[in-house]
């Protein structure tokens, strides 16, 4: 069943890159990753499968560079697209968690969202900062745009957003490709 939101196709989304190839495939990974930070309810393990991992059909990028490389490469350029794409997450959601029209909308449901988020978000981050961004991000199949948006309530530096963003992706790919091939062990 595909995914349906504004009439846009989700899963088309997900399945160019799995077909992704050449130069271009890369390019096609890097949009994917940018629009998974802030709009897309898509895996982002998905990346990996020109790599030669996640997807049954083994595809590959075809960039004639060793294994590796090619897997370095790709989680390379999908944490530097997931890691603008949060900025602009971090400008929207921010930008939309202090609208004067949305704040008293959802007040007059008897619910105070800055309150509530700043709260929650103002703990988790005075806690853990930036590395439990990066460390919710490194979570395979949690979902993305859901930690992007809870930090973005209250955070306002983009680099270290970003950096955030960009180090729990690597590391979220990296979690998987080990899992994958067999060096972490779920008991």
């Amino acid at each position: 069943m595909n995914a349906l939101l504004f009439g846009i196709d989700f899963q088309t989304f997900e399945s160019a890159v799995r077909a992704a190839s050449g130069p271009g495939g890369l390019a096609v990974i890097f949009v994917y990753s940018f629009l998974i930070a802030f709009v897309l309810p898509l895996p982002s393990e998905v990346v990996l499968c020109p790599a030669g991992y996640v997807c049954a059909e083994g595809a590959t990028l075809g960039l004639g560079v060793p294994g590796p490389l090619l897997v370095a490469v790709v989680v390379i350029v999908s944490g530097a697209g997931k890691a603008l794409g949060s900025v602009v997450a971090l400008y929207v959601g921010y930008g939309a968690s202090h609208s004067g029209l949305v704040v008293r909308a959802v007040r007059r449901l008897g619910f105070d969202p800055v309150a509530w988020s700043k709260a929650r978000m103002v703990e988790l981050v005075r806690r853990y900062g930036y590395t439990g961004m990066a460390l919710g991000l490194s979570v395979p199949g949690f979902p993305d745009t859901l930690s992007i948006y809870a930090f973005s309530v209250i955070e306002k530096e983009y680099g270290k957003f970003a950096a955030a963003t960009f180090t729990g992706s690597v590391g979220r790919l990296v979690v998987t490709i080990l899992f994958l091939e067999g060096a972490l062990f779920v008991v």
